[in-house]
């Protein structure tokens, strides 16, 4: 918990795709695509990564011209791609931004975040292709980015970035609920073994829900019974109530022997 951040320091599929980054098993299949993913950032990509913004969210009607022009009142540009289709050409919705100073960098990174172009609102943070170890990029089943309804949300990011774990240590736990997990965890443990105490197991766990329905069973008589007695109570004197209680009662008990 001492080391924990809410943004990551080093990307791990596995975490992005966990809420508070403590999950075990992956939520969905781009999470193991991207867990066996090996990826190595473009050689081929120009300029200084520690001075690069990523800008997404972009209108595909918006233009180089157009982001220079915004981009270019945080300070002065030395570089400026709109990634487009290679077969169509046509914009894929980001693009990285190269200023000439790291002062320029982080006041667009903080003004132009949410900054609406075009009807559009966008999402400007670093680069981390080339300076977060480990980044599996969206393609692959990673990045920080995905809508709840692709159901590929992937956290430690600026937009999305982690929950602070719940600490359980020292948290006393409810007796009933540590004698179940207590009976679950020896269960499973029998079942790994290939066991037969998990046929007593399940005997046990048979009996308890047959208590319970027996149960169940004779609270309903005695509803039915003292039913009928309040009806009898109404017809007939006080004097042969006795008798006829009795006799209700030896008829309810003789049809549940049956």
């Amino acid at each position: 918990m001492n080391d924990w951040s809410p943004i990551a320091k080093v990307y791990d599929p596995l975490k992005a795709g966990s809420i508070d980054g403590t999950d075990l098993e992956p939520h969905d299949r781009a999470v193991w695509r991207a867990m066996f993913s090996r990826y190595k950032p473009n050689k081929g990509v120009l300029g200084d990564p520690l001075l690069t913004l990523f800008v997404s969210r972009l209108n595909p009607q918006t233009t180089e011209e157009k982001l220079r022009d915004v981009f270019s009142k945080y300070g002065d540009i030395n570089r400026l791609r709109l990634v487009r289709d290679i077969v169509t050409g046509f914009s894929k919705g980001y693009a990285f931004v190269e200023y000439k100073e790291e002062r320029s960098l982080v006041r667009a990174r903080r003004e132009a975040n949410k900054l609406v172009v075009d009807q559009n609102d966008l999402f400007v943070d670093f680069e981390q292709e080339r300076t977060l170890k480990g980044w599996i990029p969206r393609r692959f089943g990673g990045g920080q980015g995905g809508k709840k309804e692709s159901g590929q949300l992937r956290f430690g990011g600026k937009d999305r970035p982690f929950r602070k774990p719940i600490n359980l240590v020292g948290v006393p736990m409810n007796q009933d609920w540590a004698d179940g997990g207590r009976e679950w965890e020896r269960d499973r443990e029998v079942r790994q073994r290939g066991g037969n105490d998990f046929s007593s197991s399940h005997e046990r766990d048979t009996d308890r829900a047959n208590r319970g329905r027996r149960n169940d069973h004779e609270k309903t008589r005695d509803r039915e019974y003292h039913r009928e007695r309040k009806d009898l109570s109404h017809d007939r004197g006080r004097d042969d109530r006795g008798r006829d209680d009795k006799r209700h009662l030896n008829t309810y008990r003789t049809r549940d022997r049956r």
